[in-house]
Order: structure tokens, then sequence, then C-alpha cells
């Protein structure tokens, strides 16, 4: 048996050799002009943080994820590559007698041969990317197969360093996804195309309302750029005496267009305004967050003044429980707590991070209560309601593709035993949290939640605690209001 497996091995390597040497030995201008630069530019993974650099600067959120999970699995695969996998297996390298001078790569490598690190790397970002933003994974798995090619060929590796290397990389994205899950490809049903409003280029019939104080003086910040940019925009600045509403419903009134410059909660009070008077809404991100801008496509600064200016809008979908609007988020309980402590860590930590450790410092410190849900009982710690489908799945809702499907979501999660927190809480570490039997998820353009016991609960809406309530009556008004967009945000 040993025999057999032995001449297997040798024949296995006869083959490699036998690549590695006709492919070297082919004489091609073309091969001895491409593959070089190819390999040199992939050194270090300069090549893949290029590219992993230009989706981060784009304003498409799918891309920004993207380049981060890139980034992060290329990290990884390189370690397991690099420390772990080359001092195991420690393959000498090719010998260069036939590969052409011309095709030498500017810096001869001096590791172990097996697994071919360039490719793993490669592997492990088009796949992570791929993942993410599935437009991508052809041409990023080609450019990587050309990476991987470029090793042979330039004498750098055999081809099965090369396979094991892609596999590697492959399998390091795989699991990295399971870990922490990308968002769903975009659904098939988009978002109409761009309204378009009369243009004010110097923002005449603006009525803007903002809070100069607004984080940290951002607020300044946008009255600064209004005024330079939309001269010719009426500004109502809000004071620690300022009635909010009754400025917001004062300002539309006589207002073509009402602006407003703040957070998401006086983004939510400008909203009901607007749809009170009929009129546009632009909003300026002035906020901490700015959730409802991003998503709307009016983040950064620069792409909400550039909507008004052209005239560029879309119609959005209004949430309401009981009779009271939300744009972005509503919910009971201890889920306030929850989004308080992961957006005070996300910065620092990540999204992903900073849910698990808030997951785990809510659930541990958490009352179950008991809701019913059209006519259907479950005991739930953490009740997440948003305005349109979010992305990812699980209870790190991040971003919405479209702000006008009619839907709310409706997230729930039952941790109300110490062995359930403990199964949840793996679950959000490993990804599954989507998958598990404590964790239900609805989407309606209706829904009726009654508290079966336990009293009133708090009632939050757009990160802002309201009233309590033991019966929260939800439902969708579909493109109800009209907000300015930039035309090139997604």
């Amino acid at each position: 048996m040993i025999d057999w497996i032995k001449r297997v091995a040798q024949d296995i390597d006869d083959i490699d050799v036998s690549i590695f040497e006709g492919l070297a030995a082919t004489r091609s201008p073309l091969l001895d002009k491409v593959m070089p630069r190819l390999t040199d530019v992939a050194d270090h993974s300069v090549l893949w943080l290029g590219i992993a650099g230009a989706l981060g600067a784009s304003r498409n959120r799918r891309a920004k994820r993207a380049a981060l999970r890139g980034v992060a699995t290329i990290a990884a695969t390189s370690l397991i590559a690099n420390q772990v996998a080359k001092r195991v297996n420690r393959r000498p390298r090719p010998s260069l007698a036939t590969v052409p001078l011309a095709r030498l790569s500017r810096r001869l490598p001096t590791s172990t041969s097996f697994p071919s690190g360039h490719a793993a790397s490669a592997a492990a970002f088009a796949t992570a990317v791929g993942l993410e933003w599935p437009v991508l994974s052809v041409p990023l798995r080609a450019l990587a197969a050309l990476v991987g090619l470029s090793r042979v060929t330039t004498g750098a590796h055999y081809p099965s360093d090369v396979a094991a290397g892609w596999l590697l990389g492959t399998a390091v994205a795989e699991v990295g996804a399971r870990l922490v899950p990308p968002a769903e490809p975009p659904s098939a049903i988009r978002r109409p195309g761009v309204i378009q409003l009369e243009a004010r280029p110097t923002g005449s019939g603006l009525v803007l309302v903002v809070n100069p104080a607004s984080h940290s003086g951002e607020g300044e910040r946008v009255l600064a750029a209004v005024g330079d940019q939309l001269p010719d925009a009426e500004i109502v600045e809000l004071t620690e005496d300022s009635e909010v509403e009754h400025v917001m419903h004062e300002s539309a009134s006589r207002a073509e267009v009402l602006g407003v410059a703040g957070g998401d909660g006086t983004v939510r009070t400008a909203a009901q305004a607007a749809r009170d008077a009929d009129v546009p809404l632009a909003v300026f991100p002035a906020g901490t967050f700015n959730h409802f801008a991003k998503d709307a496509g009016a983040y950064p600064l620069r792409a909400a003044i550039a909507a008004v200016k052209r005239g560029t809008a879309d119609k959005v979908d209004l949430a309401y429980l009981n009779d009271e609007i939300f744009l972005n988020t509503a919910s009971i309980g201890v889920y306030t707590d929850f989004v308080a402590i992961r957006e005070r860590n996300e910065k620092r930590m990540g999204k992903p991070a900073a849910a698990l450790y808030a997951g785990l410092r809510t659930l541990l410190r958490s009352h179950a209560i008991s809701v019913r849900v059209d006519e259907r009982t479950a005991r739930v710690d953490l009740l997440f309601i948003g305005n349109s489908e979010y992305q990812p799945h699980g209870f790190a809702p991040s971003f919405r593709e479209q702000l006008d499907d009619g839907l709310l979501d409706l997230r729930m999660l039952d941790a109300s035993s110490f062995g359930a927190t403990l199964t949840v809480l793996a679950a959000l570490l490993t990804g599954q949290l989507a998958r598990h039997k404590r964790y239900h998820e609805f989407h309606a353009p209706s829904l009726r939640i009654e508290v079966v016991d336990g009293g009133p609960v708090r009632v939050a809406r757009d990160g802002e605690v309201g009233e309590e309530a033991t019966v929260l009556d939800l439902r969708v008004d579909r493109r109800a209001l009209t907000v300015y967009r930039h035309a090139g945000v997604h």
C-alpha cells in the first residue's frame, strides 16, 4: 500500500514538472511581456489592495463591504500560507534553467514553494469580494487565475503549488462567509429611475432647518456649505428652546422644498412635516450615523447639495407605528440598549464584532417578554422593526438596497434561558443566527404586535425612546415621501 502511494505521488510530481517545463519552454513575446509585470504587481498583494482601495473610495455601500471583506480575507490567508503551510511543506522552488530570461520576475522568491502565496491571496480576494458583490466575481476570478498562471510561467511555482494556493484562499473566504455572512444579492425588484424635479442651482425655494450644534458642530459645517453653494436658501437655525416639531411644520408650510440638517430623529420629524405639507424633503447629513441619508442617497454632504442643485429625487416608504412615522427602525424593550451599545463600539471594533459584544451585554442582563404577532406567540429578548428590508440578515442589520419595497422587516430573538443564551451567542459568533430556531424574521406590509405579559414596554423610533405601549400597530405607506437623492448614489 505504501509503495503504491509513493508511485502515485511520483507520477503526480512528474506530471507537475512536465507541465511546468512545457509552459516555461513556450516561446511567446506576449507571455514575456505580460506575465512578469502581472506577477510583480501582485507582490505583497499590491494589486488586490489597490482594487480594494478603489472599491472603498466609492459611494456604493456594497463595494465598501466587499473591499473590507477582501482585505480581511487576504490577511488571514497570507498568515496561514506563509507562516503555517510553507513551514510544514518545505518544497524547493523549480529550476529556472528552462525559463526565458525576459520572463523572469523582478524579484526572485526565496521562500519555499508550496503553496503559492500569490495564488492564495488572489483566490482569497476574488472569492471574498465576489461573495459580497457577485457582479465582480467573474472578472476578479479571471484576474486571479492570470496571476496564478504568471507564477508558473515566470518560474516561481509548480502548477500544483498554484492549485493548492487557490484552494487555500477559496477555503478561507468561504469560512469567513460562514462566520460573517455577506449581504444577500440585490433583489430583482429594483427602485424606479430617478425622479426629475425642478433644478435649484442656487437653492431658491429651499427652507433648511438646521441645528448648528448637532454632532459636535457638524451643523455648522452644513450651514457654511449651504450658504456658499445654495445662497438663495432660507436658513432656520434651531436653538435649545426651539419646539422642533412646530418649527418643522411652520417651515414646511412656506417651503417649496423642506430641508433638514440633523440626526435621524430630527430627520424623522422633518419627514412628517414634509408629508403633511406635501413638499419634497432634502436631507443634509449632520448626525452621528446618518442612516437614512446614506440609504436614501443623500450622503456625503456634497451629494445632498448636488441633488438639490440638479433636482434629482426618489420616492421612499414611510412606516408607521401606532400612527407615528419612523424612517429607519423601531423597537421595543432592550433592543434600544442593544443598538446603543453596538453603535458606540462599531467604529472601534467593526459592526459584526460590535454586534456580538452588544448581544452579549444585552442578553446577559435582559428580561424576556411575550409577544403575539399575527396570532403566533413568542418569547423575545430583542425585537427590531425596519422600514423596508435590511441587509444582512441576523441581528446586525446595516443597510437597505431600496427604500420603497412596501415591507416591514421584523426580527425577534429569544434567549430567555441561560442555555438559550449560550446557543444564541454561539450562532451569533459563527454567523448562523439567521438559521437559529430562536431567531424569527418576517416581512409584511403591515403587522400587529401585542405584548402578552409584563405590561407596557418602551417604544423607540429611529433611535429615540418614546411612549410605552402594549399594542403596536405597524403599516407602510408605500412611496409616500419624495426625497432628494444624488443620481450617482445607489
